[in-house]
């Protein structure tokens, strides 16, 4: 699961192939074939990714070894699902709050 973590990682920081290749010092075909599983990227070439994101190595193991665990996809589901509903709620209550502000200043 190291090839899709690592596609995951590069398409969540907007990066092409060919852009993450140029910052690692690779050759885009190279990354392609990480990505795809053809290949197994080095620990140097492991560390420079870490870089390249700001994270710590341990952080991409981490993600990786827990991508195709049973129930992982629904834990991160729910997790976004429940951060989306309460920023919703805050969002919702601070309109309502500033449409009272509002309402108070207009019968001033």
């Amino acid at each position: 699961m190291l090839n899709e973590a690592l596609r995951l990682l590069r398409v969540f920081h907007d990066l092409s192939q060919k852009d993450l290749a140029a910052k690692l010092g690779v050759t885009k075909s190279y990354v392609s074939e990480i990505e795809a599983g053809k290949k197994k990227p080095t620990l140097q070439l492991l560390e420079r990714y870490a870089q390249v994101y700001g994270m710590p190595l341990s952080s991409i193991m981490f993600f990786a070894e827990n991508l195709g665990k049973e129930g992982t996809a629904e834990r991160a589901r729910q997790f976004v699902s429940d951060k989306v509903l309460r920023l919703m709620a805050f969002i919702a209550e601070r309109s309502g709050k500033q449409d009272d502000d509002e309402d108070q200043k207009l019968s001033a």
